[in-house]
């Protein structure tokens, strides 16, 4: 099982080993969890993580169909955690943050 905590760790750049900023990330995660949950992913009464052990397939079964909320979730986390520079890189992560939520708001009222 992949873990969720591990997965954005990685796509931020800090190895899994390094867990000096773990308490944050895992907070960070956990907003952009509840992001998830007002459009419908994840179980009915909510989900947040606490470590490594929490995994994608805990929070979104074995749907294959919403594998975008990787990226939904790292995007949300990275402009939190390790905001970009730049006015046109924050608003180009923004734009994909908005349009990831509506295709993934469409993918769960068709698998509903």
């Amino acid at each position: 099982m992949e873990s969720i905590l591990t997965s954005v760790k990685k796509l931020l750049g800090i190895q899994e080993e390094y867990t000096h900023f773990d308490d944050e990330i895992v907070m960070q995660i956990n907003t952009a969890l509840m992001s998830a949950a007002m459009i419908g992913i994840g179980p009915p009464e909510g989900y947040s993580i606490k470590d490594k052990t929490d995994s994608w397939e805990d929070f979104v079964g074995d749907r294959k169909d919403l594998e975008a909320i990787k990226t939904y979730i790292w995007h949300k986390v990275r402009l939190a955690f390790d905001p970009p520079q730049t006015g046109p890189l924050t608003e180009a992560i923004n734009n994909q943050i908005k349009e990831l939520e509506w295709r993934l708001n469409v993918q769960v009222e068709r698998g509903a």
